[in-house]
C-alpha cells in the first residue's frame, strides 16, 4: 500500500508539474505569475494508520476520500482552520463541488467523505448507450470542450452513467460530514 501511494503521489506531481508547463507555454507567462498554485493533494482508494482520541486505527477509504475537519494536525497550517479541502468529481458533464471537512466527520466516518458521486451504470453499458462522437458534439453545444484518446473510453464517462452530484453533496452536506463551498462547473475535460 505504501509503494501504491508514493506512485500515485508522483505521478500526481510528474502530471501537476506537466499542466504548468502547458499553461506556460500557452500563456507565455511563468507559473508563478500565473497564480497556479496546487490547493488539493491527497489520495483517495488508499489504507492509511491515523490517531484518533480513542487510538490507532487503519483507516481503508474506499471509494472515499479524507475530509478532516478544523484543528486536526495532519492538516497543513493554511486549512488548520477551516478544514480539508475536499474535490468531489461528478461526470465531464455535470461537473463536481469544492467541499471542506468538519468535525463531525472526525466524529461519525473518521473524517472520510466520498470522493466522487459514483456510476449508476458499467462502463460496458455506458458505450451501448450513447457513441462518443455524438457524446462529444453534445458537450461542445452545452460549452464544454472535450479532447478524448478514444470516443468509446469517452462514452464509458457520460453523465447518464453517473448519480446526480448534487444530490449526493446534499446528502453529505446535510448530514454534516463535509460541506459546500462552491459548485464547478466544466468548460474542458481531457479524456486519457
Amino acid at each position: 500500500m505504501n509503494c501504491a501511494a508514493n506512485t500515485a503521489f508522483a505521478n500526481r506531481q510528474v502530471i501537476t508539474h506537466q499542466i504548468r508547463l502547458a499553461f506556460e507555454a500557452v500563456f507565455c507567462e511563468s507559473s508563478r505569475r500565473l497564480g497556479l498554485q496546487l490547493i488539493y493533494d491527497v489520495a483517495h482508494n488508499i489504507a492509511k494508520v491515523e490517531r484518533y482520541r480513542d487510538g490507532e486505527w487503519l483507516v481503508h477509504r474506499k471509494g472515499a476520500t479524507r475530509a478532516f475537519g478544523p484543528g486536526s494536525p495532519e492538516l497543513p497550517a493554511c486549512y488548520r482552520g477551516i478544514g480539508q479541502p475536499v474535490i468531489c468529481g461528478g461526470s465531464m458533464e455535470t461537473g463536481s463541488y469544492l467541499l471542506v471537512g468538519t468535525d463531525q466527520a472526525m466524529q461519525d466516518t473518521f473524517g472520510s467523505t466520498m470522493h466522487g458521486s459514483g456510476r449508476t451504470m458499467s462502463r460496458a453499458q455506458a458505450k451501448r448507450t450513447v457513441r462518443g462522437e455524438q457524446l462529444m458534439r453534445d458537450m461542445k453545444q452545452h460549452g464544454i470542450l472535450v479532447k478524448a484518446v478514444s470516443m468509446s473510453g469517452l462514452a464509458e464517462e457520460a453523465g447518464f452513467a453517473y448519480k446526480n452530484i448534487s444530490d449526493v453533496v446534499d446528502t453529505v452536506d446535510h448530514a454534516g460530514i463535509t460541506k459546500k463551498v462552491a459548485e464547478l462547473k466544466p468548460i474542458g475535460n481531457i479524456k486519457g
